[in-house]
C-alpha cells in the first residue's frame, strides 16, 4: 500500500487522473510484470495506491520514474473482509 501526500487531490480533475494513469502505466510497462497497479483511492489530500509488488524499492522505483511522491510504503501482510468473521 503507498500513502502519496498529493495537496487537493479530491479536486483533481477526470482529465488530470486520467493523466495520471497514463503516466503510472507507461512506467509500469518498463519496469516489467512484477510490479502491477491494482487500484487505487483519491481522498482530499491523499493518494492510496494498491500495488503487488516484490518489494518496497519496486514501489520506489516506479514513484522516482514516473515523477509521483512516495511518501509511505507498508507491506500488507492479509486481507480481511466481513467474510473473514464467519
Amino acid at each position: 500500500m503507498i500513502e502519496r501526500e498529493i495537496p487537493k487531490a479530491g479536486q483533481l480533475s477526470s482529465r488530470e487522473l486520467q493523466a495520471i494513469s497514463q503516466k503510472s502505466c507507461s512506467v509500469l510497462n518498463k519496469l516489467g510484470p512484477k510490479i502491477q497497479w491494482v487500484q487505487s483511492y483519491v481522498t482530499e489530500d491523499k493518494i492510496y495506491c494498491v500495488y503487488i509488488a516484490p518489494n518496497a524499492e519496486a514501489v520506489r522505483k516506479h514513484a522516482q520514474l514516473g515523477g509521483f511522491p512516495c511518501n509511505r510504503v507498508s507491506e500488507v501482510h492479509e486481507i480481511i473482509d466481513p467474510t473473514t468473521a464467519e
